[in-house]
């Protein structure tokens, strides 16, 4: 029998994925096995994004959203990994995933190739100054699955490609997120915006407090 899974349970496993992740960087930085699950979080994020992409109705709230939620975890995500309030050395994933709208948008207008791909190679550069997390790659997963949103078998390979020969050592074991995106149906199922935008600062700041009284 054939098992489906819609895009809301994708989520729940990337945010528990992710959950897991930061749960061994912040608490248990000994434990690369935590560390290891945590590789599963953002292949899935970046397939659901593109997802978002090409079903909302509005692309630029989408995007403000995005980048809403970048500024406001980025005071969590400092205090969770530079111990510090303010911290310009790594930026947040969701800074990542506005840029990887941005950029799918940029594409999308773009009346020719040269547009396109000039567009496409400044936002990759873009994330390597800005530091965002997972940067450039992060961001050329979410071009690959934009570019063959509707061929699987390309779509996979390509992901696999990048965590595992461009992206390599722990990231290598992103490809078993390929297992969920893999067995996705295409339903979207319960939306739960509000607690899918609202966890990521919200566990940072959690984690960031049970540290303090460890």
């Amino acid at each position: 029998m054939k098992i489906a899974i819609n895009t809301f349970t994708l989520k729940i496993i990337a945010i528990a994925s992710m959950l897991v992740d930061h749960i061994g960087a912040i608490l248990f930085p000994q434990y690369l096995g935590l560390r290891i699950v945590g590789r599963i979080a953002f292949p899935i994020f970046a397939y659901t994004l593109v997802e978002g992409f090409m079903h909302t109705h509005d692309v630029r709230k989408y995007m403000l959203r995005l980048g809403a939620l970048a500024l406001i975890s980025e005071i969590p995500f400092d205090l969770a990994f530079s111990g510090s309030v303010c911290s310009f050395g790594r930026q947040n994933v969701f800074f990542t995933l506005f840029l990887g709208v941005l950029m799918l948008y940029l594409l999308l207008k773009s009346q020719t190739a040269f547009r396109g791909f000039f567009c496409v190679l400044a936002i990759l550069l873009l994330s390597e100054f800005l530091n965002t997390d997972y940067s450039s790659m992060g961001l050329l997963m979410i071009y690959w699955l934009y570019q063959f949103r509707d061929n699987k078998i390309m779509k996979l390979l390509g992901v696999a490609f990048i965590n595992l020969f461009l992206m390599g050592n722990i990231q290598a074991y992103a490809v078993l997120a390929l297992i969920p995106i893999a067995m996705h149906s295409g339903e979207q199922g319960p939306k739960c915006k509000t607690f899918f935008y609202g966890f990521y600062p919200v566990h940072l700041m959690v984690l960031v407090l049970i540290r303090l009284i460890m």
